[in-house]
């Protein structure tokens, strides 16, 4: 009996890495991706039959799709779709080609990643997909529009998708993951720099005096952030399972907000959120 796989995007670092180690440790095939060539090297390094893949990019997803399944002799059990990114900055300093550089990332790729592995998971009669969302999903937060809406997306996609898949043998789950240890925070750091004008912006100080602040910080204090593993820990109780859940919230963060937003009429969340 086989071995069961499972592919991994955005092992480079954080999560992704943390679930990598925690299902190989565990007996798992796992093909690590990551998009760039150091962190393949590396991965290879630590024993993981790894590929570089770019989600945003047709040609890499399916080129390393073809070749797992020359190794797996056509078969993909399980895909974890953990690359993503955030792009902070308030709505209307957000340019379209930001924001679609943003969805090419977190919804595009993911969403052909998953489009690719299904006739596999159909043809196969089983399989798992599981959508790294976010709390982000659930609800809003100040000078996050564009993030918010990617994880908002991959939502309603996967939704829609868990229902398209009924009696398929093929899950769904959804991971609603609140504050965790990662490099997560330097890259958005990266991408604020890099495509919103500060200094033009109607939200300068706020930028200044909080949000460039919090990014550039090192501290991990954020209310109830949890290392990287919790998320892993997740992952690998989705693999083990027969019939996962479609949802899983994770961290105090998630299961609290997630409340308000359910219980809460609109204009009262609101203050609450506007608060953080």
């Amino acid at each position: 009996m086989h071995a069961t796989s499972v592919l991994i995007t955005g092992c480079s670092s954080g999560i992704g890495e943390a679930s990598a180690i925690l299902l190989k440790n565990n007996g798992y095939r796992v093909f690590a991706t990551a998009r760039k060539e150091k962190d393949v090297s590396r991965l290879k390094e630590m024993g993981f039959e790894a590929f570089c893949l770019d989600v945003t990019q047709h040609e890499s997803i399916h080129k390393v799709i073809d070749e797992i399944l020359k190794l797996t002799k056509g078969t993909l059990d399980i895909v974890f779709n953990n690359a993503g990114y955030g792009q902070p900055g308030a709505v209307e300093d957000i340019s379209t080609a930001t924001l679609k550089e943003q969805f090419e990332t977190n919804v595009f790729g993911l969403h052909e990643l998953t489009q690719a592995v299904i006739p596999i998971m159909r043809r196969q009669g089983h399989g798992k997909i599981i959508q790294h969302s976010s709390v982000l999903g659930l609800i809003a937060l100040r000078y996050r529009g564009a993030y918010n809406a990617s994880k908002y997306a991959i939502e309603g996609l996967t939704d829609t998708l868990r229902l398209e898949l009924e009696g398929s043998n093929i899950f769904v789950s959804l991971l609603n993951t609140g504050p965790i240890k990662s490099n997560f925070r330097q890259n958005a750091l990266e991408m604020f720099k890099k495509n919103i004008a500060v200094s033009k912006s109607y939200f300068k100080k706020d930028y200044e005096d909080e949000l460039s602040q919090r990014l550039e910080s090192n501290k991990q204090n954020v209310p109830f952030t949890l290392e990287s593993t919790a998320v892993a820990n997740i992952v690998f109780k989705i693999c083990k399972s027969s019939r996962p859940k479609p949802r899983y919230y994770i961290t105090k963060a998630t299961h609290i907000l997630g409340f308000l937003k359910r219980v809460l009429p609109t204009r009262y969340l609101d203050l609450i959120l506007k608060g953080m």
